[in-house]
């Protein structure tokens, strides 16, 4: 396949056999255009389909959420940690289990989705120390932020193995060197697959602008959201030894508010949220935690 300037993304993937969402996920996507939708009707498409059934109470009734009883239904679920919560993790576990694992060359669909739940630990709490309104979503967006990836990988195997192997030495940020050889990016995919599967405008809008950012964002309350998930799409990933986008990332973490905190407070937070959180997706911790590249 041609992979030059004057081939779109649309037409890329209008190439490629996209996985459709499961049923249970487009029926709770469509439940959520109505907010007067509560647990009831959200619990119905949920009880039909046991295998959503079981991850989400055993998601509910894990660690990071710590409730002293047992839950033992969906909607007493919905109703402790709420319907956009619920929703959101049938959505990212639907996703999970369309891309199954793979390795071509350097790439490993494992460390990937282990880098997008850290990522996704981050934009949600950062959201919160920010006074972010939508902090389930952001989690989503930054899980959800490299969906294209294991896609491209696949379809356009020869350019992407070397764009990843380049990673390990090179400064140059994936996005930059995808714009600069195609005109288009994986946040550009993202987007367009997110648009396909009719996920909400706002994750679509989140998905598609993560590989930007400006620290000024942390002072608009309509901004603060795609400050969380842009400054996550800079964390170390767990295939390399360097953390190539540390400087850029303490430039605009610092012009943030510091009473909400330290990094290393944060980062650690999320180090321990990432201990309860992954055996939940069946993935295992990073070699690395967050906190350790602040004492290197």
């Amino acid at each position: 396949m041609s992979t030059t300037r004057s081939l779109p993304i649309e037409e890329v993937l209008r190439q490629v056999q996209l996985p459709a969402l499961p049923q249970t996920a487009i029926h709770l996507l469509e439940l959520s255009r109505n907010s007067d939708n509560g647990p009831t009707e959200y619990a119905k498409p949920i009880e039909a389909d046991p295998g959503l059934t079981g991850q989400i109470l055993r998601f509910v009734n894990s660690s990071f959420f710590g409730f002293r009883t047992e839950v033992t239904s969906v909607k007493l679920a919905i109703n402790l940690v709420g319907v956009r919560t619920i929703k959101n993790f049938a959505l990212w576990s639907a996703v999970f289990s369309l891309l199954p694992s793979f390795k071509q060359g350097v790439f490993n669909i494992k460390l990937l989705w282990q880098d997008s739940l850290r990522r996704a630990l981050f934009a949600k709490a950062l959201g919160k120390r920010l006074g972010a309104d939508n902090e389930e979503d952001l989690f989503t967006a930054a899980l959800l932020q490299d969906l294209a990836i294991p896609i491209l990988v696949k379809e356009l195997a020869q350019e992407y193995v070397q764009y990843i192997d380049l990673l390990q030495t090179d400064t140059m940020r994936l996005s930059m060197r995808e714009h600069q050889s195609h005109g288009w990016t994986h946040a550009d995919a993202g987007a367009f697959i997110a648009k396909k599967w009719k996920l909400p405008e706002s994750l679509c809008r989140l998905i598609e602008n993560h590989t930007a950012i400006d620290e000024r964002w942390g002072q608009s309350k309509t901004m603060v959201g795609q400050l969380t998930v842009s400054l996550s799409a800079l964390l170390p990933s767990s295939a390399f030894d360097r953390w190539h986008d540390q400087g850029e990332f303490l430039r605009v973490f610092a012009q943030q508010p510091a009473s909400r905190g330290s990094l290393d407070e944060l980062f650690t937070q999320v180090d321990r949220d990432m201990e309860q959180f992954a055996p939940l997706l069946k993935l295992t911790t990073p070699s690395r935690t967050l906190a350790s590249y602040l004492v290197e």
